[in-house]
């Protein structure tokens, strides 16, 4: 495996036929396993980008404490079959500073995880635009537990024509249903069973086909501000009558915040 950090670098490394990136920002854990093993079957080389984007950090977020394991994240990287890791620095990524042209997620980009974290896509398509240009892959994987992201990823290269087949990789949970997340390990032992309230509000959620099933839930568990629980239909828009559909949660477990989300069928 091979690590670069520079853009002659990566310009200069060649990889065998079709290419698969996994973008992270580190901290990697078996989500960012799964993502990996998903390309390392369906391509010829697997390529890892590895940087915090600090675009994405509103000024009373957790840029400054977002846990930073680089050799633990190579060592897993290496496990997993991957040909080269892109790791730049926030000056390789941004020579000139902060970007002053951005990408616009659109309506979609101001709902959800864009109304309580304004800026939050913007910074998200830019860094990933950035990444897709720099790399030039086949294929990009990215989890559904961040299903927004990974909706308006798709949407950005379909109407941006970038010839990059972007797959979905189910979310990895614990054995006891929790999502996993980098940043669950900000958790206390007390806090990280609260926050088992976010998957069983979706479980009922989607049992039910009812937000009220799932809002019971939270309500058992007053310590977790709830941000919001919604149905949608696939694409985030407005919820079906019947048929696919997706339940999404954001909620804060003290000073952390967690998403989560699943399929529904309704009835």
């Amino acid at each position: 495996m091979r690590v670069v950090s520079d853009r002659a670098d990566l310009r200069s490394a060649s990889l065998p036929g079709d290419v698969a990136v996994v973008m992270t920002m580190g901290a990697l854990h078996e989500g960012h396993a799964a993502l990996l093993r998903r390309a390392r079957a369906e391509a010829k080389s697997v390529l890892m980008t590895l940087f915090v984007n600090p675009l994405q950090f509103g000024p009373n977020e957790d840029f400054d404490r977002y846990p930073r394991t680089m050799e633990a994240d190579l060592e897993l990287a290496r496990a997993e079959g991957v040909d080269l890791v892109f790791a730049p620095t926030r000056e390789v990524m941004y020579p000139q500073g902060e970007p002053s042209v951005r990408v616009e997620p659109g309506p979609l980009g101001t709902v959800l995880e864009g109304a309580s974290r304004p800026g939050f896509f913007h910074g998200v398509l830019t860094v990933v635009n950035k990444l897709l240009q720099l790399t030039r892959p086949d294929y990009a994987y990215f989890g559904e537990k961040d299903y927004q992201q990974l909706t308006l990823i798709r949407a950005m290269v379909r109407d941006f024509d970038l010839p990059i087949d972007v797959r979905g990789v189910p979310t990895v949970r614990e054995a006891d249903g929790l999502a996993l997340s980098s940043r669950n390990r900000y958790l206390s032992p007390p806090e990280r069973q609260s926050a088992l309230v976010l998957s069983r509000a979706l479980r009922a959620t989607a049992a039910t086909g009812s937000i009220e099933a799932g809002l019971a839930e939270f309500a058992a568990v007053p310590e977790v501000k709830l941000d919001y629980l919604v149905l949608t239909d696939p694409m985030l828009g407005p919820a079906p009558d019947h048929g696919p559909a997706r339940a999404l949660t954001a909620a804060r477990v003290g000073s952390t915040r967690l998403i989560d989300n699943v399929g529904v069928e309704l009835p």
